[in-house]
């Protein structure tokens, strides 16, 4: 049988709303009952076991990985990426231990990868009840670190994919540590993801240490990226450098004082806000940022849409809205930056 979507698959829709009825508790039955169906497909489609093994492991992982989030959700958190090879005495260790200790002392949480080095530092600073620890399967370096070690917001991934979902979709901000390949690799996901909107933006913090090691990056990007035209000017609104963990905490929070969040209601952009904005605030905006606005429109206040019925806790937050340029995603933090000036 060849199962659909959109059209009556008969008993099939039958017994799949059977089992959903009888398992109970079910959230958002409509959802299931494609993924389902999605899963029934993958049975028929693909025959080869390695990756029907991989899907399986992959569905598990991130239902677990939603499981232990999920009664956070309205906690702010910070990723906090690093070399796992840092020492105790080592500087960068020290100030990302006080560091990830104000961050738990102004309310947020901290993830890590759950590792030694900068990531038990994060964790140790920000102690175990404010802390998140997804850590990843490897021959070496990787075990859970003393801080989260049966902690019940550790876990642990096979696939390095879901745990890069994890670190950027909870995260409401990221900051980066010096570190090897991985921390780099874990680094530009973000960089990539928030530029081309993919997630939605969030400070992105480099640490540096006296050495410069994130001075010596930024050079590089400006004389090899921004001269040959790879990135534009505005990409360097998506990362902040400092080597002063109290700058970093003043980031974060000033990030959010106006600016709550965002949502892509097809190509209109709603932004909402902490406080509403005035008249003269918002012709400001739209005087300094007519980029990011399609032509013939306007930005303007607005209620919530009926796609954001699924936040209903945020459906008395202000709003503002307009018809968005999908190519200045960079230009978009400066925007955010500048609702956080008024």
């Amino acid at each position: 049988m060849d199962l659909s979507f959109s059209e009556s698959n008969r008993q099939i829709d039958q017994l799949i709303d059977r089992i959903i009825a009888e398992s109970g508790g079910i959230h958002h039955p409509a959802v299931i009952k494609e993924m389902l169906i999605s899963t029934l497909k993958i049975g028929q489609n693909v025959d080869y076991l390695a990756d029907l093994k991989l899907i399986n492991r992959t569905l598990r992982e991130m239902r677990y990985t939603a499981k232990v989030f999920a009664p956070y959700r309205h906690r702010k958190k910070v990723t906090i990426f690093g070399s796992a090879r840092t020492e105790q005495q080592n500087e960068m260790y020290q100030t990302c231990l006080r560091l990830s200790r104000s961050l738990a002392k102004n309310n947020y949480m901290v993830i890590t990868g759950g590792g030694p080095g900068i990531m038990q530092a994060g964790n140790e600073g920000a102690g175990s009840e404010n802390s998140f620890a997804v850590n990843i399967r490897l021959p070496f370096e990787q075990k859970p670190n003393p801080v989260m070690y049966r902690n019940p917001r550790l876990v642990t991934y096979k696939y390095f994919f879901n745990r890069k979902v994890a670190f950027v979709k909870e995260a409401d901000a990221v900051v980066v540590f010096p570190g090897g390949f991985g921390t780099l690799d874990e680094a530009m996901e973000v960089f990539t993801l928030v530029q081309t909107g993919k997630t939605s933006p969030k400070p992105l913090i480099l640490m540096d240490d006296r050495n410069g090691y994130w001075k010596k990056f930024l050079a590089f990007v400006k004389e090899s990226l921004l001269v040959n035209g790879f990135i534009s000017g505005e990409d360097f609104s998506l990362f902040t450098i400092t080597t002063n963990e109290q700058e970093a905490l003043d980031v974060i929070s000033t990030f959010y004082r106006t600016y709550h969040s965002l949502r892509f209601i097809e190509n209109r952009l709603v932004i909402r806000l902490t406080s509403p904005l005035l008249p003269e605030q918002i012709a400001t905006l739209s005087d300094e940022f007519p980029e990011l606005i399609k032509a013939g429109d306007h930005i303007h206040y607005c209620s919530a849409y009926p796609a954001e019925i699924d936040e209903p806790d945020l459906a008395e937050l202000p709003r503002i809205s307009m018809l968005f340029d999908h190519h200045h995603y960079g230009l978009l933090i400066a925007f955010i930056h500048r609702i956080n000036t008024f």
